[in-house]
């Protein structure tokens, strides 16, 4: 498990993309509430393959020995790009049934993210904005599954407010994890 601290220290940088990403759609959604389904489709399908191709890329770049334990890395990459695709190639069908669409894949990667988090536990002392993250993004997913009849606007808001507070999350992670690669990089270094 060491091994796959390192390599989380080492792509810190991953963490901050997913956070810039997540907090930018955050804001595009707030500052256009009102634009067609179909822009938000679209908007939320391009969050989905950053964040997906961001995740694959930190364990593509990351340690060998730390890559065969990354399984819910990897899932939760392949899961994220695979509703960004199906944003653009079925966006009638997907602006239809956004709202369930965004609802599975948060209550999916969010439940992956919490157990990455638990599993981490041990290994980064008191670190719970990974596990933070993960919550934040189920309960997400629960609250559309619950309220569907809440509207377009109600959602629209509900997704930045969410991503904005997922992404701030992701950015905290990626400074401790920045700080963390430090002190391994001057740990190695003396």
């Amino acid at each position: 498990m060491v091994g796959m601290v390192a390599m989380l220290a080492k792509d810190w940088w991953t963490f901050a993309v997913r956070g810039i990403a997540a907090i930018v759609f955050g804001i595009a959604a707030f500052a256009w509430p009102e634009q067609t389904v179909t822009v938000l489709t679209w908007l939320f399908g391009l969050y989905l393959l950053v964040d997906g191709i961001s995740m694959l890329g930190a364990v593509a770049f990351g340690d060998p020995i730390a890559r065969r334990s990354a399984w819910a890395v990897v899932l939760m990459g392949l899961v994220s790009i695979g509703f960004g695709i199906a944003s653009f190639v079925w966006t009638d069908t997907v602006a239809l049934s956004l709202l369930y669409v965004i609802a599975f894949w948060a209550i999916v990667v969010g439940t992956l993210q919490a157990i990455a988090a638990y599993q981490f536990r041990r290994e980064i002392e008191g670190e719970v904005w990974m596990g933070i993250g993960g919550i934040l993004t189920v309960v997400f997913g629960l609250l559309l599954v619950v309220y569907p009849a809440a509207g377009l606007i109600s959602l629209v808001w509900l997704i930045a407010l969410w991503a904005i507070a997922s992404g701030m999350s992701s950015l905290v992670l990626a400074y401790r994890l920045h700080e963390l690669n430090s002190a391994i990089g001057a740990s190695a270094a003396a």
